[in-house]
């Protein structure tokens, strides 16, 4: 697929200063009120054996991926090395770390490069995969009500316990307003579609959205549904172990049961989904009052929790940073050889 507008660097530079903003911003919340010399004296006795083994699953977590991307793409005609996946997958991360969500399209145009599938058909099969781990994540929010359900009480308490009453008839009126919008689109859309055929944008966006579709659907068409369950549960297994074990290098969360690590994931997990360059300040933030709430549910002090859950946050945070920065420089050479093959045997 050809890309015919090319990049506005005003508006990326926007998007970059913006998310760079929320992340200052929300690493203020999180140190303020804390004495960082006294966090950082944490870090002086952790361990970091175990930060180390919690990081191989981290990366295991992307061969996953890799792995059962491959098994979505499959049913639309496309088998792709699982070389290529991995190392596309590790470049879309390296780049969420410059545009919060731009990851995204970055590893649809790479997979492009290396492996000739249409971008609206794999950026299709992305957005199926993010309806999954939502599912999934979901799976881990319903363990964490189960088994931590006093602290997880204790962490939504926390976090709006200062927030007033919310104007429910101004929450109201936006939602009328953008069912609305959306009403006054579709019928738009019926009348002057006839007219809108004739234009080749409209092509070039009913063509995407039904590539779009088409990896949307890919599931449904999937032969191998049994390996893409258990290549899902690999996958969050991962997720699970790379954040519990980090557990285990600091003493005052060495304790934590695998209860525990239901509600740090599902917590950790919230703290990223803050569109903040690589969820910074937003996943210290959470786990700040995440960790607090657990030492307030255990009846120990939530100052205390909240220290240890900042330290946690940067050796854990830290961990993922060196995982998407290392794995993504190393994609970048290693995509630019597949695609230097890849174009070469076009050419035969």
């Amino acid at each position: 697929m050809k890309q015919d507008k090319k990049p506005n660097p005003f508006k990326s530079f926007l998007t970059i200063a913006v998310s760079l903003g929320i992340a200052t911003l929300f690493m203020w919340f999180a140190l303020k009120g804390m004495e960082f010399k006294k966090i950082m004296g944490y870090f002086g006795k952790a361990n970091y054996l175990w930060v180390f083994i919690a990081a191989l699953f981290g990366i295991l977590a992307y061969w996953f991926r890799a792995v059962r991307w491959n098994l979505l793409l499959e049913p639309m005609g496309y088998a792709i090395s699982n070389s290529n996946s991995f190392w596309t997958i590790s470049f879309g991360y390296l780049m969420n770390l410059t545009i919060p969500r731009s990851g995204e399209l970055a590893r649809s145009t790479a997979l492009f490069g290396v492996e000739n599938v249409p971008v609206e058909k794999s950026f299709g099969t992305i957005i199926l995969e993010r309806v999954v781990d939502l599912i999934c994540m979901v799976g881990f929010l319903g363990l964490t009500l189960i088994f931590k359900y006093k602290a997880f009480i204790a962490f939504y308490n926390y976090i709006t316990e200062e927030k007033g009453k919310t104007e429910t008839n101004a929450s109201n009126s936006k939602i009328y307003l953008i069912l609305l919008i959306l009403a006054v689109t579709a019928v738009l859309f019926l009348v002057f579609r006839k007219k809108m055929e004739r234009f080749p944008i409209y092509q070039k966006v009913i063509h995407f959205a039904k590539g779009i579709f088409a990896g949307l659907t890919s599931i449904f068409k999937m032969k191998q549904k049994g390996k893409f369950l258990a290549y899902t549960l690999g996958i969050w297994i991962s997720y699970y172990l790379a954040a519990y074990l980090v557990c285990f290098s600091l003493p005052e969360t060495s304790q934590f049961t695998f209860a525990d690590g239901f509600f740090i994931i599902v917590v950790g997990t919230l703290g990223m989904m803050v569109p903040a360059s690589g969820g910074i300040g937003a996943f210290h933030l959470a786990l700040k009052f995440g960790i607090m709430a657990l030492f307030l549910s255990m009846g120990k002090n939530p100052e205390e929790g909240g220290e240890v859950g900042l330290s946690y946050a940067f050796i854990s945070h830290t961990m993922q940073l060196v995982i998407m920065i290392v794995m993504g420089l190393i994609s970048i050479p290693m995509l630019a050889k597949a695609r230097s093959k890849a174009v070469q045997n076009r050419n035969l």
